[in-house]
């Protein structure tokens, strides 16, 4: 495992897509990235976190108006100088430059924000995208954050149409799309630890790990 590669997956609100890779991640040793990117992110290029919180996982914004039509100074010799005010583009462009830097420093799995688009001519790498039936989805969600079937299917179609114009709109591609991935998997078939096993064999045998 010397030889540094990617794992980059996208998911279905409450196919267990994040548990899944959180412990693929674990078994292969390596670098785990959801949320924590978007730390990433601020560090490197100095903005505050929620500018990427805000934007995280949303199709662009128009520049003027709300939070992203606030004017921001940018400092340092980053290509984003020649912007005068903040907007979703500007920050995925951000978050873009911070996944191919990671990318090159070491082994990573990412979770969404269109990494397999980004790296897509990344050497190796595995692009996954995990689904599951919709109850399946609704009981997860629902039990997990002690709400209503009701909410959580509410929840499930409000997260996935924005993680879709998200992807669509960055990538060209279409976000669940069995083509734009190496390996579509439903987590509810096999529940989420067989799941998990049957990715780590996946990822193993492509890349002759």
């Amino acid at each position: 495992m010397s030889e540094k590669f990617v794992i980059n997956v996208g998911r279905q609100l409450g196919s267990g897509g994040r548990e899944i890779s959180s412990e693929l991640a674990k078994r292969l040793d390596i670098s785990y990235y959801d949320k924590e990117l978007l730390n990433v992110a601020s560090e490197e290029s100095g903005l505050c976190k929620e500018f990427f919180e805000k934007a995280d996982e949303q199709a662009s914004q128009p520049l003027t108006g709300g939070l992203f039509g606030m004017r921001f100074p940018f400092g340092g010799n980053s290509a984003m100088n020649t912007m005068n005010y903040l907007s979703n583009d500007a920050l995925f462009q951000i978050q873009s430059d911070a996944i191919r830097k990671l990318a090159e420093e070491r082994s990573c799995l990412f979770i969404g924000r269109c990494a397999d688009y980004i790296l897509r001519d990344y050497p190796r790498c595995v692009n996954i995208f995990i689904s599951a039936s919709l109850p399946f989805r609704i009981e997860r969600i629902a039990r997990i954050e002690n709400i209503s079937p009701a909410k959580a299917e509410e929840k499930i179609i409000h997260v996935e149409k924005r993680r879709a114009e998200f992807y669509n709109y960055y990538s060209n591609k279409r976000w669940g799309a069995a083509e734009s991935y190496h390996l579509c998997i439903d987590s509810s078939v096999l529940g989420i630890g067989k799941t998990t096993d049957f990715i780590e064999q996946f990822v193993r045998a492509k890349l002759a790990l």
